[in-house]
Formats: C-alpha cells, structure tokens, sequence
C-alpha cells in the first residue's frame, strides 16, 4: 500500500514533487478509508486522480513511479558494469543536468511500514536508504553514501557481502533481490506488484495479450464490459500453432530489445516468446433471434480494446491489493466507464485488500462523483520556466457542499489550458 511517493529533478519534475495518498482530516465521509495497521492512527485513500492540462507534467509523474520501479527492479541484474546511469534531469536549466535525481516513497508491504529511496548522478548511485516502523517508531535498516554502506542492528543476513557485489550504478535492493536476500523481499515485492500502464491507443494485439495459452478471461470483466454499454456477452479464443522460425525470431527480436535498451524495454509491451501458438480472442454480442455473433478485436471500439486491456490488471490488483498506476485513464472512455473503475476501488466489497488507483485524467464530470473526496484531487500546473507543480485540491479553500468541477473550469483551482470561455480565447487569438 502506498503512502507517499515523491520525486526530484526528473524530466519536468524540477524540485521535489510529492503525490500523498495519506487521507486528510476532512470530513468528506462518502468513501471508505483504509487504516492500515503497520501505521497506526493513518488513513488511506484508495485513489487519487491527477489533473491539469496538455503538457503540464501528468505523465511525468506517471513516468517517474515507473522509472523508479523500473531502477529498482533491474538496475543489478540488466545494468552494465561500466555504463552510465540513463537518468533524465530538469532540461530546461543547465545547472541541473549535475543535481541528483532523487526518489523516495512510503509504503505498507508484508504488515511493515518501509520509508525507501535513492538519488542517482550520471554515473553513481549517490545515495540509498531504508527505514522500517516497528510499533510506529522509525529505525534504520540500511543507508548507502556513494559505495559506503552502514546498517542497523536489526537487518540480518549477509548485508556486506551484498554490498560488495552493488556496483555504484546499480541499487543494493536490486542486488539483495538478486541474491535472496530474505529481510528484504517485501521491500521489493512491493516494486514488482505495482503495475504501469501508458498506453492509451490500445490495438487488438496489445488487448488480447493479457490472456495467453492456458488463460480464461475472468468472468467478472465480461460483466464490466456488458454492463458499461459495449455489446459484450462473451468470449472465445482460437488458437494456432506458430511455426519453429516464428517463435525463434521473436525470442531473438526480444533478446535485442532488452540487450540495446536495459530498462526501458520494460515500457514496451513485448510478445511473449515463451508462448509456442498464436491466440486470437473474439468477443460475443447477441444478434437478432438470441444467437451469438464473434467479432475480432480489431472490429471492436477503441473504447472496449482499451477496456479489456485495464480490466485484467485492476481486478489482479483489487484480488492482491497492489497499486496500478494508469495515464489518461479517460482516454476512449465514457465518464461513466471511468466512473464504474473508481467505484471497484472505492467498493469495500471489491477492494478488501487494500489495493491502489493513481491515475491522469481530463474528464472533469468525475469531479462531481460522489465516488471522490476532495484529498483524492490533485492538479499539475508548468510554471514560468517550464518546471511542474503538482498540489492537492485541500491545500486550498474549499467546502464539502462546493461543486468542484464547475469551480475547476472557471478557474478557481488553477491547472487549466486558460481561463474564461473559448470565445474570449478566440477573441484573444484575433487580437495576438
């Protein structure tokens, strides 16, 4: 379960920016609260939707939870020895390019309270830390400045060891995953259950991807789907065998991929070579005298491929009480899809394990759900000099009873591509 999430100098994140999922002392009552007991007296929201307009830095903190999994999971076993850091810092003022780039994140796995996170130059890993909450009180498991490591008393296993295989590119989590360290697998379970996904033009290949030899879609999101309005009553899969030539290329094409790129691969929606036939799924609608028809995926809408594609992770996620992190989640939507999304998470009979939704947005009618509380909302703004500002809606005034959507529109809030009405925007244009 996530707490806290922040990053620093990373594409136009400039200064540290911070996403909390910590609720706050609102008395917004419609949604229920976790209350997690590795955090005693702290509660959780179960999700948290970002707004702002077209290039204000939504997807950026979108790309930053997935680079900071990405460094954890595979900076020691896909790192080279001798190669440099492929950080991103803040472009657009040269005297960043020598800062650090830092994470950092709270988080709940395996009953215990972690604080995690890292600064990386060009070169090294500049810092590392890990701190654990045991009867709510902070102590240090390990810390790392540049290739010295220290740590605390009650962290067992073979730390130094460890340390002396962590290359000063790579992080000592990401080697003691590596050699089965046991103290230290939730920290890292919690990394590999968070699940990314940016990709919003969703074809019939990336749809049907979730669902390979031996998989049946779950039936409850054959009900989502028949349920939001797109016609879909079922499924079937029609498999053929790939030819030996076939399932070599690709496992040698995805061999390349992960050679050439390291951990950016991890972004891009491989085939997998493991898998020796072809599937294609078709989905059901009924036709006229009760019969079924089966259409392929690319003769459904952008909206059910895109559907089909989310599904599968958010109930994994809701079943395991894992955090999914979606960009443009409206995209191809109607409000009331995005809206049945939110409810999964909001339900406490869907979402009894705690599991996690950030997602980017531009649909305001959400704003007006009752399925959000107000420490749910937060807005992106670019400054002057191109940097991002990400805030919650409570760090300004506002009321239970207040419509928020309308008062995001008018411009109350900030966060908007302009203020006032498209016709004083084409009066301005006239005038430039």
């Amino acid at each position: 379960m996530l707490l806290r999430f922040e990053a620093g100098n990373f594409l136009s994140l400039r200064d540290t920016a911070e996403l909390s999922l910590v609720a706050s002392s609102l008395k917004d009552d419609a949604v229920p609260l976790f209350e997690p007991s590795a955090a005693p007296g702290t509660r959780v929201v179960s999700s948290a939707l970002i707004y702002g307009p077209n290039a204000s830095g939504k997807s950026n903190i979108v790309s930053a939870i997935s680079y900071m999994r990405s460094f954890v999971l595979y900076s020691h076993n896909r790192g080279s020895p001798e190669g440099k850091i492929n950080r991103r810092p803040f472009a657009l003022d040269s005297s960043y390019s020598d800062r650090p780039t830092s994470f950092e994140v709270d988080f709940i796995s395996g009953g215990t309270r972690y604080t995690y996170g890292f600064e990386l130059s060009n070169e090294h890993v500049v810092a590392e830390w890990l701190f654990s909450y045991p009867n709510n009180r902070r102590q240090l498991l390990f810390e790392r400045d540049l290739q010295e490591f220290s740590f605390g008393r009650n962290l067992r296993g073979r730390n130094q060891t460890i340390a002396d295989l962590t290359r000063q590119n790579s992080l000592f989590i990401s080697a003691a995953a590596q050699n089965d360290h046991s103290e230290l697998t939730s920290v890292y379970r919690f990394f590999d259950d968070i699940v990314i996904n940016s990709s919003i033009d969703v074809n019939s290949t990336v749809a049907s991807r979730p669902w390979k030899e031996n998989s049946e879609i779950d039936n409850r999101i054959i009900n989502f789907l028949s349920n939001v309005g797109t016609g879909v009553i079922g499924y079937r899969r029609r498999e053929r065998e790939k030819t030996k030539e076939s399932v070599e290329f690709q496992k040698n094409f995805n061999q390349l991929l992960r050679t050439t790129f390291g951990e950016v691969v991890d972004k891009i929606s491989l085939s997998d070579d493991s898998i020796e036939k072809d599937v294609t799924l078709q989905l059901a609608h009924m036709a006229s005298g009760g019969k079924q028809v089966f259409f392929n995926l690319d003769k459904e809408s952008a909206g059910t491929r895109r559907l089909l594609a989310l599904l599968a992770p958010i109930f994994a996620a809701l079943d395991h009480g894992g955090l999914i992190v979606i960009d443009e989640i409206d995209a191809s939507l109607h409000t009331r899809a995005c809206e049945a999304i939110l409810a999964l998470f909001s339900s406490t009979e869907f979402n009894a394990n705690g599991a996690q939704l950030i997602a980017t947005t531009h649909d305001t009618n959400i704003l007006s759900s009752n399925l959000l509380r107000r420490d749910q909302i937060w807005f992106c703004e670019k400054g002057d000099t191109g940097e991002t500002a990400l805030f919650p809606l409570t760090d300004l005034r506002t009321r239970a009873t207040d419509n928020i959507e309308k008062g995001y529109l008018q411009g109350r809030f900030g966060a908007i591509p302009f203020a006032g009405s498209p016709s004083q925007l084409l009066k301005t244009l006239r005038d430039a």
